[in-house]
């Protein structure tokens, strides 16, 4: 029996029999005191209990009490409630902080666009403005985003730019939405050139224009016919963008049904542009005369319009983003590995500048090797290269290779032969003891914007160094992807066209819309060309047709009438463009 806090005592047990009763009795113990059938505790264990640290605040001080209802307030979006909460703190002479008033400000401006509240809110909201300025209160980001969309609420966009503008005073950068109540209130009054001036402002603060500004900027030219504008804001958004909402679509739409441009423009030039450009567009302007053509359809796996029967791009970076690109990586690279052994390949490279395919040797030999008699699979690698070279009209592709890889395969008999042979065609290149096979890989595949054979995602520390916002739009051009299914080779290469905005040689233009499906052959695109670019000339503009997939009356083009069969493999090579200056 347990009655003093002590163990009862033990009998005489010895060994491991022992140590079993003495753990039973003090499981039963615990047991026990939790149940509270049994106090272990003495008297003196309760006086020297240790109290809790945590307490509960029972009161709070007026600031933080009216700041915890107004959150609550702002939360359930009670504008009469904290309205109410305000006019009580002023009555109490409650000492008022900058988030006291930029959630007064918050909530009123969330409701400066309700029909119902609207007054309330505008006639509170600048209330409380006019009074954190009284108290000297600077406002920061928050506060000044939320006057300037009561302002344009009001319909006074001039000074919502103004109040944007004096953020510098307090040194405080804005950021997007800071601007768009100004922007949006110029565009929606046809005040074109206060827009623009505050489009620029936007620019000289380094910030980048999304899809909804641009559309608004887009509208607003196309509604005042500012041509060469809306021209420039298509190719924002191309930038922008990889597809568009059904929103900007219908701008697009109404600006294309109703409205006529173009200019005159040297055949030769803007091939020249559109290779330069990587494809896809050449921004020398409107092309072609007439009213444009303007369906909805879609496009084929090959790339080929259901509408016009016209070949989509493979959109590649252009020259000026390829090169800045190529100095990254080498910089990097002569950052992190010996500069002899880097510039020596660099200057290799100057000199066997022929390739058009470089294989990631590693990533190859290694591909599924993860077994017990796994090892580097020189099979693997050479099927990757005879692939190449037959693709590619019998040009031997690059194999980077780290040279401790290369002298184990030459040591085995069996492989030994054949890595010979690869280095009597010009195949290997073999990295130095030390550096790391990535960036010879990439940077020659870079600077000789070429294909590149790998399956590495490109996601590692290196890759987030570059930091690139072209990053991703490289790889689709560039990467080819592998698979080996029971010993067969089998290529995933680059797609034959980019989902992109795209403006052809002809003047025509191609925009992908959102698609909630995953299937590309179900999106939507807009086909924009003029009278002869589309296969069914009758049609004008001035009506809007909705393209069936594959089997409606726009989708018979040439190709398909004469019964040929559109071949899928026409890009089975289309990394490199010899055309291009180096």
């Amino acid at each position: 029996m347990i009655c003093n806090g002590n163990f009862p005592r033990i009998p005489a047990i010895k060994g491991k029999g022992r140590v079993f009763a003495v753990l039973i009795l003090r499981q039963i113990f615990r047991v026990l005191y939790q149940g509270k059938v049994v106090s272990m505790a003495t008297p003196s264990h309760h006086q020297n209990a240790i109290p809790s640290t945590k307490k509960k605040k029972t009161h709070k001080n007026p600031e933080a009490n009216f700041l915890y209802e107004l959150n609550s307030c702002s939360k359930s979006k009670d504008l009469k409630g904290a309205i109410s909460l305000y006019d009580s703190a002023l009555s109490s002479n409650t000492r008022l902080n900058q988030s006291h008033f930029n959630t007064l400000l918050y909530l009123c401006s969330t409701f400066a666009t309700d029909p119902d509240s609207k007054d309330l809110a505008l006639r509170y909201g600048f209330r409380v403005f006019d009074h954190m300025m009284a108290l000297n209160i600077h406002p920061n980001e928050a506060s000044i985003t939320s006057i300037a969309r009561l302002s344009a609420a009001k319909g006074d966009g001039d000074y919502a730019f103004e109040m944007v503008k004096k953020l510098g005073d307090y040194q405080v950068s804005p950021r997007l939405r800071t601007y768009e109540p100004a922007l949006f209130c110029f565009c929606q009054k046809l005040e074109a050139e206060k827009a623009y001036e505050v489009e620029e402002d936007i620019d000289k603060m380094g910030l980048s224009l999304e899809e909804p500004q641009i559309a608004a900027l887009l509208k607003l030219s196309a509604d005042t016919g500012r041509g060469e504008r809306v021209y420039n804001y298509l190719h924002k958004l191309r930038r922008s963008v990889r597809w568009v909402s059904e929103e900007t679509c219908k701008i697009l739409e109404d600006w294309f049904c109703c409205k006529a441009s173009e200019i005159g423009s040297d055949v030769g030039s803007v091939k020249e542009a559109i290779l330069r450009n990587g494809g896809g567009w050449h921004g020398l302007g409107w092309i072609g005369e007439g009213k444009w053509v303007v369906k909805k359809g879609n496009v084929k796996p090959n790339g080929r319009c259901c509408c016009c029967g016209e070949q989509l791009d493979c959109v590649d970076i252009d020259d000026v983003e390829t090169e800045k690109f190529a100095l990254s990586v080498a910089g990097l690279a002569l950052e992190r590995e010996v500069k002899a052994n880097f510039r020596e390949f660099q200057d290799w490279l100057e000199k066997n500048a022929d390739y058009e395919a470089i294989v990631d040797g590693a990533n190859i030999g290694l591909y599924q090797q993860n077994f017990a008699e796994g090892g580097f699979s020189v099979l693997q690698l050479n099927a990757v290269i005879k692939e190449m070279y037959t693709r590619s009209g019998n040009k031997w592709p690059l194999v980077i290779l780290h040279n401790k890889r290369v002298r184990a395969l030459l040591e085995n008999p069996s492989h030994r032969k054949l890595v010979e042979e690869w280095m009597a065609n010009g195949v290997l290149y073999t990295t130095p003891h030390g550096s790391n096979d990535d960036w010879y890989w990439l940077y020659a595949t870079v600077k000789l914007r070429c294909l590149l054979v790998t399956n590495d995602e490109m996601r590692d520390h290196i890759f987030e160094l570059l930091g690139s916002s072209f990053f991703l739009k490289w790889k689709e051009r560039h990467q080819v992807r592998y698979t080996f299914l029971k010993g067969a080779l089998k290529l995933q290469m680059p797609p034959a066209y980019s989902i992109v905005i795209q403006e052809s040689e002809k003047g025509s233009w191609h925009v992908p819309i959102v698609c909630e499906s995953d299937e590309e052959s179900l999106r939507s695109w807009l086909c924009i060309t003029k009278p002869g670019g589309c296969e069914d000339e009758g049609k004008t503009g001035s009506t809007m047709e909705t393209c069936e997939i594959v089997d409606g009356p726009c989708c018979k083009s040439s190709e398909n009438r004469n019964n040929e069969k559109c071949d899928d493999k026409t890009t089975s090579m289309t990394g490199k463009r010899k055309e291009r200056s180096p």
